[in-house]
């Protein structure tokens, strides 16, 4: 199997799953349908050459997993509440202006593309207080 066509398969993976982040097994599993000859550490060399041409980020939402996500598309950024493991999806336009007025207080040009951001959501706020009225 070529590498090229494993990093292509990849691609076109992360690129079905949306704004999804998934991991090294689950793409793994989604590919071996297609590719019944390939082994998973095919999969993670594939995705380390990815990473590092810049195609794909690296991410750490909690689940200790390591998440991949093609890059290109929109940028977007996450909630993560810690409690039910439940994701939001921010767009950038809310992130945005918070970016750059770091960068001008600081004169630092930031490169990460993908803010994640650890809580408890509004439901599991509720919940716990619930529990201790």
């Amino acid at each position: 199997m070529r590498q090229s066509s494993v990093q292509m398969a990849i691609l076109e993976v992360l690129a079905g799953e949306g704004d999804s982040h998934l991991s090294a097994l689950e793409i793994y599993e989604r590919l071996k349908a297609r590719l019944p000859a390939i082994a998973p550490s095919t999969v993670y060399r594939a995705l380390e050459r990815l990473t590092q041409q810049g195609r794909v980020s690296v991410s750490d939402m909690g689940r200790g997993v390591t998440l991949y996500e093609r890059v290109g598309q929109p940028l977007h950024h996450h909630l993560v509440c810690t409690r039910c493991g439940r994701i939001v999806t921010i767009d950038h336009t809310q992130v945005g202006p918070f970016f750059a007025a770091i960068e001008a207080a600081h004169d630092f040009h930031i490169q990460t593309n993908h803010l994640i951001l650890f809580g408890l959501c509004a439901a599991c706020r509720s919940q716990h207080a619930d529990a201790t009225t």
